[in-house]
């Protein structure tokens, strides 16, 4: 969708709570949301549904906050950013790192090889990095907007990039990736 267009249908839901304009918002952006918030949550499908509808919720009810410095979609991910980090945040006691989650056990048995060994490297990565990397080879997103997106300083993102991708290239290939 073109800015110009996100600028109008934005418009029509803030000035006149306009619920369709905001459908078409949501059927635009939805995929990338829920791949983020997927790969955040490590393949827990559910999980990354019910965040990624808290997103929009957060969306629609503060849409009228949204200034156009940056693209809609870059709205977006920063307040998908904040629900899942709320999340986190809430229900850090029952993570664990030397155990594997119930999510990413779910993700194991429900997912392809690979898609088990992405989220498998996924998980050795800190959330700085996961955000870093999610962002940008999932996501298309630039360094600038990776940075605006997390609050995370431009030549620090770049480095949780470098080592977030020597992170998944190693476990890669030692699980027999090339």
């Amino acid at each position: 969708m073109e800015r110009k267009e996100d600028i109008r249908l934005v418009t029509q839901v803030a000035v006149f709570h306009n619920r369709q304009a905001f459908d078409k918002l949501m059927k635009e952006y939805q995929s990338p949301i829920r791949r983020f918030l997927l790969s955040q949550t490590l393949g827990d499908s559910q999980l990354s549904d019910d965040l990624a509808q808290d997103t929009f919720v957060k969306a629609y009810t503060h849409i009228s906050q949204f200034q156009g410095k940056s693209s809609f979609l870059t709205w977006l991910f920063r307040i998908a950013y904040n629900v899942f980090y709320d999340y986190v945040r809430t229900h850090k006691e029952t993570t664990d790192i030397d155990t594997p989650s119930l999510r990413s056990e779910r993700a194991t048995a429900v997912n392809s090889n690979l898609k088990m060994d992405l989220y498998k490297a996924l998980q050795l990565l800190n959330d700085n990095e996961r955000i870093c990397i999610t962002l940008q080879l999932m996501e298309g997103q630039s360094i600038e907007k990776i940075s605006e997106i997390s609050s995370i300083p431009q030549n620090t993102v770049k480095s949780h990039l470098a080592r977030g991708k020597k992170k998944m290239a190693d476990f890669l290939r030692a699980n027999g990736y090339n």
